[in-house]
């Protein structure tokens, strides 16, 4: 459950608009809005869904309460009517989505929210802040994963968001396949198992490093891991084993040139009989430094503000967009953020080998489903009430296998087109 009333997490226009359509009738209108991107990133050959299960928890708690409706009374944001609607406030409404941890691509249809307008439009700010985030970290954190070709990874940027934006960033590495994260409150709220032993603090805290080693060693046993760049590395790990002896879990190594310094690194553990010690690497990790690493003896990746910041790509530029009135297609035609009107349907088709090749999308009709299609769409409000989510470990693995079904190309780091096409198409 959200921790917080998330009724005015919104922008002062959405109440404008209620106002305004509760005074001339409009309000009631059933309405169909659409969650979609008109284009990935730069690079960028998939998106990643996350952040819904995040999401429908928090509207199913959206109300306004006596205070923030006065508030908005007192400061002339909404009128006596509207006030008095937003007192009452409840969704009622259906939504509909691509799972979580589902790709999708420009003009997927990743979120269909339908009811009357302004319950509707008033969750507008809400949808896009958690979907844009989320699917943002999400997508980064996938290509890392990627990248990693099965080597564990670390999620460890808490210190580079908000507080409450690294806990919904370590959901979604999780979900995209980081092992563990450092953040305590994502393991409270969401069971994703964390990981943590010291920092260079600790090591200057003492005397001199084997005395920091020696404290880490009684208190955690030797199924740590210690931080051997504080000063000289190869002494560090030369003071880790004499300390903890051949048995010592991991070391980790936090700076300096990663790929010689892990090989140098392998080959003194080895040396000193410390074959199963593995070596941990960290900062400033992005996909491309993983993937430069791929070839070294690398047992773990620790990533943090690449994660936490989408690697570039902060936002998966999600637009939230009125598709239809009272069963009537609508249509925005504004230069380059044109949409195409009417409530969509949308199968991913499928090679008889698994592998995907399109992904159609039908505009007021369903689609001609052939032999390995599947239907991207599900139920996650009806009514007004959620609908039994998958839990978070089943959306990390649909997304697991997601990512096996997309043709190797789309996995690839470099720019090139989108991994599969997304052809629209009118319904009957």
């Amino acid at each position: 459950m959200s921790t917080f009333r998330p009724a005015l997490l919104t922008d002062h226009y959405e109440l404008t608009m209620v106002s305004a359509a509760l005074r001339d009738g409009t309000a009631d209108r059933q309405c169909v809005f659409e969650v979609f991107s008109r284009r990935l990133p730069n690079g960028r050959r998939y998106g990643v869904v996350a952040g819904t299960g995040r999401l429908i928890e928090m509207i199913r708690d959206f109300r306004f309460s006596e205070a923030e409706v006065d508030f908005l009374r007192r400061t002339a944001v909404v009128d006596e009517a509207a006030a008095a609607w937003l007192a009452d406030y409840r969704f009622t409404g259906d939504i509909e989505g691509y799972a979580e941890g589902e790709l999708f691509f420009p003009g997927s249809p990743i979120l269909t929210v339908s009811g009357g307008f302004a319950e509707c439009v008033v969750l507008e700010t809400l949808i896009l802040s958690v979907l844009n985030h989320d699917c943002a970290v999400a997508a980064a954190a996938a290509r890392m994963v990627t990248a990693a070709r099965g080597r564990a990874l670390i999620e460890m940027g808490s210190r580079r968001a908000h507080e409450e934006a690294a806990v919904a960033a370590a959901r979604a590495a999780y979900l995209a396949g980081f092992r563990f994260t450092s953040n305590l409150a994502a393991g409270e709220r969401y069971g994703i198992p964390t990981a943590g032993t010291a920092a260079h603090a600790f090591t200057l805290l003492h005397d001199d490093e084997r005395t920091a080693f020696a404290s880490q060693v009684a208190t955690l046993g030797r199924d740590t891991t210690l931080l051997v760049d504080t000063y000289d590395i190869s002494q560090g790990i030369r003071n880790a084993i004499e300390v903890a002896g051949p048995q010592l879990r991991a070391v980790r190594i936090d700076s300096g040139d990663l790929a010689v310094i892990a090989q140098q690194s392998r080959q003194l553990l080895d040396s000193l009989g410390a074959t199963e010690t593995k070596i941990i690497v960290s900062g400033d990790l992005d996909e491309y430094a993983i993937a430069a690493l791929a070839a070294e003896p690398v047992d773990m990746y620790g990533a943090g503000t690449s994660v936490v910041t989408g690697s570039g790509a902060p936002t998966a530029s999600l637009v939230y967009k009125l598709v239809e009135v009272t069963g009537r297609p609508v249509v925005k035609r504004s230069e380059h953020k044109a949409t195409i009107g009417g409530r969509k349907v949308a199968v991913r088709r499928h090679k008889p080998t698994g592998t995907a090749v399109e992904e159609i999308v039908v505009t007021q009709g369903v689609p001609d489903q052939r032999p390995h299609d599947r239907l991207l769409q599900r139920t996650y409000v009806a009514d007004g009430e959620p609908v039994d989510l998958p839990s978070l470990d089943e959306s990390r693995e649909h997304l697991r296998q997601c990512l096996i079904s997309i043709p190797w190309e789309g996995l690839k780091l470099s720019a090139g087109d989108p991994a599969i096409p997304v052809t629209v198409v009118p319904g009957g």
